[in-house]
């Protein structure tokens, strides 16, 4: 999750979802339409648009350069952008919800005004084929991680049977407290992972951020590896400094996308990382990394 001040902030996407009406006609390909595996490697990959800062690409400009590259969609982009990702052959591989970092589901005050919201993203989403809807839990604001676990879980409960009707997973997302987004609840695995058996649904998983959890928790590999069941993606980007992976930084994401597609993972690994350097020949050199 990138902070205010970066180029293409999720915020500015939230206001982009549209109604559902838009879509229509639109033919948008289903996800379980798309080829698996349109480019090298074991694990499909998708971008969020901050790995394009410094371009200048408009959106058809990087959704261009996202497909001859091979990446299956693009994270974190709502409606009226669908129809320039089906000219190049992506999908929207994970939609806005309506919840938000500071203000999200586990604070039952916002629970009225997001539910209605997130129902509209998951018909968005089955729609246009998109496989994920974001979900944010929110800030501790006084709320003990029990309380927000109750609260998130009631919220969840009783939205999850229009996921599941709809063919759309919810992912709530691991984010870190401790640089980033502090207060942030849901920055733990282990919290993460009770909240999904709490639920106890087919349509309730986490998105998985390696950067924030290499902060808060460490130990990836092992993490991943025996918590894989309640994973519906991933986000990648080097720590320190949420940049791109490289000698300097201390996350080995070839070792880690070989454990990812050794468990047969069949979701979508997003990069999330600000380029400090050519932005294309970065991505293409990111994409091949994660190419095991």
């Amino acid at each position: 999750m990138k902070n205010n001040s970066t180029l293409f902030s999720r915020r500015s996407f939230m206001t982009a979802m549209g109604a559902v009406g838009v879509l229509g006609g639109l033919g948008l390909p289903s996800a379980l339409g798309v080829d698996e595996s349109p480019g090298k490697g074991r694990i499909r990959q998708g971008v969020c648009r901050g790995v394009f800062s410094g371009t200048k690409l408009d959106l058809d400009g990087q959704c261009r350069e996202a497909a001859r590259l091979g990446f299956v969609g693009i994270d974190l982009v709502g409606a009226d952008t669908f129809p320039t990702l089906k000219k190049h052959g992506l999908i929207p591989t994970m939609v806005p919800g309506g919840s938000g970092i500071k203000k999200g589901i586990n604070d039952p005050a916002n629970h009225d005004d997001i539910f209605p919201k997130m129902v509209d993203a998951l018909k968005v989403a089955a729609t246009a084929g998109a496989p994920n809807v974001i979900v944010l839990a929110g800030d501790r604001a006084g709320f003990t991680d029990e309380q927000s676990l109750e609260h998130c879980a009631t919220f969840l409960n009783k939205i999850k049977a229009q996921a599941e009707d709809l063919g759309v997973t919810l992912c709530m997302e691991l984010l870190n407290s401790k640089v980033n987004h502090p207060g942030y609840v849901c920055d733990r695995t282990k919290w993460g992972v009770e909240l999904c058996k709490r639920v106890n649904s087919p349509r309730m998983k986490l998105l998985y951020d390696i950067y924030h959890m290499q902060i808060m928790e460490g130990d990836v590999i092992r993490t991943i590896r025996e918590n894989i069941k309640y994973i519906g993606h991933f986000h990648t980007a080097g720590n320190p400094g949420r940049r791109e992976f490289d000698e300097t930084q201390e996350l080995n994401y070839p070792g880690i996308c070989k454990a990812i597609a050794a468990l047969d993972y069949k979701g979508v690994l997003s990069h999330e990382y600000t380029p400090t350097a050519d932005a294309l020949v970065t991505l293409e050199k990111m994409k091949k990394l994660c190419e095991v």
